[in-house]
């Protein structure tokens, strides 16, 4: 099992080797900025199985949980990568489904951060919803 996947430009690359632990939406303002108004979409993997190669460029700041969090983006076309917390450590890293060769892979059944999305945002009525973080995975 490998799920590969990349960016835009085909710089950065990436092959996993696990199967997904989850997939949710994101509506925290982190995101919305990332997306360009939309919330992410974020399949979750343990972070030992991520393998990645290419010029990735990084950003860490903290979120609105509190926790510190590294982005990972391509240098050349700027294409999301993932997101992983830092601190505190042991949680998923948030791969951005869209960057996975096969973004049906697994499907989001969540949205987090609901408090911060738009009264327009498109979030599934079957999703369960969380209006801050989730709980651990």
């Amino acid at each position: 099992m490998s799920h590969p996947g990349g960016c835009l430009c085909g710089a950065v690359r990436y092959t996993i080797a696990a199967e997904p632990v989850g997939a949710r939406m994101c509506w925290c303002r982190d995101c919305q900025r990332i997306a360009s108004g939309s919330a992410t979409v974020n399949v979750l993997f343990p972070e030992e199985a991520v393998a990645i190669t290419g010029d990735l460029g990084l950003f860490t700041m903290i979120a609105d949980s509190g926790n510190t969090v590294e982005r990972g983006f391509c240098k050349v076309c700027g294409a999301q990568i993932y997101s992983r917390t830092v601190t505190p450590k042991g949680l998923p890293m948030r791969v951005r489904a869209g960057t996975l060769d096969d973004p049906e892979l697994c499907a989001p059944t969540a949205a987090i951060w609901t408090e911060s999305a738009p009264s327009w945002a498109p979030i599934p009525d079957h999703f369960v919803r969380h209006p801050k973080g989730p709980p651990p995975v």
